[in-house]
């Protein structure tokens, strides 16, 4: 199964961060990510760059209207992301709970969907099957 750890974090992290030296930011996360590497479940992670290079996309009317970054007053920003391939809910959330954040931070866990959970009978489901297959043929045509 594969579960995302979804970084969140509010003003008290963003300070509690700006008050550690980079170096050792660097590096504890460095140690985390070099720890889901070796136990084999990191599929993938990535941090963000600033809310203020960013834009947010509302679809409350039509058309869509788009803001720049940064969105004023922010309870919790996301700020990264990690996906795991572990054996269980109860591992995903033991690996989240080791993750160096500061006070103010939040992993939130959330499994990934495949397409087994999804009618199978559905033409997009089915199109959406041969697009990852055809990505894997070509992937390893490479």
């Amino acid at each position: 199964m594969k579960y995302m750890l979804i970084m969140r974090s509010n003003d008290e992290a963003v300070e509690a961060y700006n008050e550690i030296p980079f170096e050792q930011v660097i590096e504890q996360m460095g140690r985390y990510n070099e720890s889901l590497i070796n136990a084999g479940v990191m599929a993938a992670g990535e941090g963000l760059t600033d809310a203020s290079e960013g834009v947010v996309v509302d679809f409350s009317s039509q058309p869509p209207t788009v803001t720049d970054g940064p969105y004023g007053e922010t309870k919790e920003l996301f700020n990264g992301f990690w996906i795991l391939q572990v054996s269980s809910r109860e591992e995903a959330i033991e690996w989240a709970s080791r993750c160096p954040l500061s006070p103010g931070s939040k992993l939130e866990v959330r499994r990934v969907t495949e397409l087994s959970d999804f009618p199978q009978d559905n033409e997009w489901i089915q199109k959406e099957a041969e697009w990852i297959a055809d990505a894997e043929r070509a992937k390893a045509d490479e």
